[in-house]
């Protein structure tokens, strides 16, 4: 099989490491890529968001399944692009794509169907959502609509920040288009955790739970980023919570998509908050996760390119899964900066000191000028230091002293990342 990954971040080189595993695939593809998915996959200069070039090239080299990676070029409607061309995609149509790109969207459907969630409201106008301070109390949950890479949303702990944060998506729009419409929410307490899930349109099957950790700093402190490390399985993850789970959120979801006629296909990502009273749904996404992706497919026993055909195909339930029973922590590396503006371009030193069982996953690298073999950062998040271990402390402690051995200018990380929570 040919193969097309679409994307060029942390999720994407995880994808694409899975991928090149099976001994299905005769050849593989990433548009854009990355420093670190040249060592997997032929990368193509071609952006994630060009849909009119990822189909010609699609078509030309015959590519069996392309697997996009990232939320936009899903917005956008690759999916519907690549199938008008007679060509098979993993990954929901535009319709389905909603799920993530406009939130009001997604509330709407959670309360259609009484998937349980935080109270909500949804506001154009500015002024009647400055009106609308406290309307849940502090801290005010504010989000933007739409697709704001990871970091639409402000927790405002009082009615300065939440009027700040307001006339930055609303007034400056800091956010662009995302923020033309602002949804408030209830602010839930618990502990926040993320599970993914296969879905075709016949079922929904649950991949091993994974905890993110979404502040920059130690102790879920600062300003939410994309993601600052992950750990899997998450211990919170009792089978009483996974039968809830399955019974308040993954059934009815299934069954609200059938009865609104999404047609969905491919991964659902689910943002959970663990509380008192049971699981409560935070967000959807419509595709892998970053960085659970790179601690939960470490874990991955089964061959991926099976379980994508099977999505495609609508034969899901058929396709057995399997996890191996070790454990897994992914500690990112930022740019200094991160998540506000951050420089590029810093010297990447350290990769070849790596262990030989730990993976780095590359999400924001390039590579220098030719000829020097410098790899240099690109982006906010630029590294996914990811160890297997028998116990979630083993994987820890093998990342960590990994983390130490790379190095460039800024170089920003949590320290706390595979601390087991419990609800006590």
């Amino acid at each position: 099989m040919k193969i097309l990954i679409v994307g060029g971040g942390g999720r994407e080189h995880a994808i694409a490491w899975k991928l090149a595993q099976s001994k299905r695939v005769d050849k593989l593809y990433c548009a854009p890529g990355n420093a670190g998915i040249v060592d997997v996959a032929e990368c193509i200069d071609i952006k994630a968001e060009d849909i009119e070039s990822i189909c010609k090239f699609a078509k030309e080299k015959e590519i069996d399944m392309t697997v996009i990676g990232p939320e936009v070029p899903l917005s956008m409607g690759i999916v519907d692009a690549l199938e008008a061309e007679g060509l098979k995609a993993f990954g929901p149509n535009a319709e389905c794509a909603q799920l993530e790109g406009s939130k009001s969207f997604t509330k709407s459907f959670l309360a259609k169907h009484k998937i349980p969630t935080a109270g909500y409201l949804e506001f154009t106008d500015k002024e009647k959502l400055k009106d609308a301070i406290g309307v849940f109390g502090y801290p005010m949950v504010i989000k933007a609509d739409g697709l704001a890479a990871g970091k639409g949303v402000v927790i405002a702990e009082d009615a300065v920040q939440a009027e700040k944060a307001i006339e930055e998506m609303m007034g400056d729009r800091v956010f662009g288009s995302a923020g033309d419409k602002v949804v408030v929410e209830e602010f839930l307490t618990g502990i926040e955790a993320s599970m993914l899930c296969f879905v075709d349109e016949n079922s929904i099957v649950p991949m091993e739970s994974a905890q993110d950790y979404k502040r920059i700093f130690d102790g879920d402190k600062g300003p939410n980023t994309g993601g600052m490390g992950t750990y899997s399985p998450s211990l919170i993850f009792t089978d009483e919570l996974k039968k809830q789970i399955k019974e308040r959120i993954l059934q009815p979801t299934l069954k609200g998509f059938q009865e609104d006629g999404l047609k969905f296909k491919g991964v659902l990502f689910i943002g959970l908050m663990i509380g008192e009273d049971g699981p409560k749904v935070i967000e959807f996404n419509n595709r892998f996760g970053d960085p659970e992706t790179q601690s939960v497919l470490s874990r991955l026993e089964t061959d991926l390119v099976d379980i994508f055909e099977s999505v495609i195909n609508g034969t899901l339930k058929e396709q057995p899964i399997n996890w191996s029973s070790k454990k897994a922590v992914c500690v990112v590396l930022a740019s200094g900066g991160y998540p506000g503006s951050y420089e590029k371009g810093k010297v990447i030193t350290g990769l070849n000191e790596v262990d030989e069982d730990v993976i780095v996953f590359h999400a924001g690298t390039k590579f220098g000028q030719a000829g020097n073999n410098e790899i240099l950062t690109s982006g906010g998040r630029v590294l996914g230091v990811t160890a297997i271990g028998e116990t979630h402390e083993e994987a820890k402690k093998k990342a960590y002293d990994n983390v130490k051995k790379i190095n460039f200018e800024g170089v920003q990380f949590r320290k706390d990342i595979g601390i087991i929570h419990s609800l006590e």
